[in-house]
């Protein structure tokens, strides 16, 4: 069988480092999809405005081909640890497939680029590409009594994350909750603890560095690309 992508997603994230480890857990981030040309008919959309959530299959697109290993090192677990590829959401997958829940926003129709979808809570780099749509059904994908396996054994990585005033006035508002938030979950390896170090990522058209010191984590700069 052969795929092809049926568009692409925007984000402000142009690399992996920094983005969200899973959808939804950084609800402000915004995203837009943009349907290739030969699917941009809006019949195809028809009725989906009435869904509050959407799941996403897209591709690791920065990771084919790579061969394929049967376990993995998740990152949250220290980076040591060997898991089976199918027990977690690794991206070094046999077919490099992925699959997020996103909130719907709106649809918008535009003169360029015909239906066009607004998301929150992506977790995915600008260009990603996206294979299908399907719309989350409540009564039907959630399940109340579910297990969640290892990762809820995980320790809580979150951050407090602080950044000076100045630099927060260098980036429009609508990116500052963004920023934060995608911050809040530690970017980081889990196995490095050092104090000193300076981390830095691409955000939108920004540079942006920290370093991490116990549950607080430190924004050092912030400048434009």
């Amino acid at each position: 069988m052969e795929i092809k992508p049926i568009g692409y997603i925007n984000t402000p994230f142009p690399t992996k480092f920094g983005l969200p480890r899973q959808s939804g857990l950084c609800k402000s981030i915004k995203a837009t999809l943009v349907f290739e040309p030969e699917y941009r008919v809006k019949e195809a959309l028809h009725g989906l405005e009435r869904y509050s959530h959407v799941w996403i299959i897209w591709g690791f697109s920065e990771n084919t081909g790579k061969e394929f290993s049967p376990t993995v090192r998740p990152p949250r677990l220290g980076g040591n640890a060997r898991m089976g590829v199918f027990a977690t959401r690794s991206s070094f997958r046999p077919n490099f497939l992925a699959l997020s829940l996103l909130k719907l926003d709106a649809i918008e129709k535009t003169c360029d680029k015909g239906h066009v979808l607004h998301l929150s809570g992506a977790d995915m780099m600008n260009g990603t590409p996206v294979y299908d749509i399907k719309p989350y059904l409540p009564h039907i994908d959630s399940v109340n009594d579910a297990t969640g396996g290892f990762s809820t054994e995980i320790e809580d990585y979150t951050k407090n994350v602080i950044i000076p005033k100045e630099l927060e006035e260098k980036i429009p508002k609508d990116l500052t909750l963004c920023l934060k938030e995608a911050l809040s979950q530690d970017p980081r390896p889990s196995y490095i603890e050092d104090s000193e170090r300076i981390f830095g990522f691409e955000f939108d058209s920004y540079e942006v560095k920290f370093k991490v010191n116990g549950k607080d984590l430190y924004v050092v700069s912030i400048e434009e690309r």
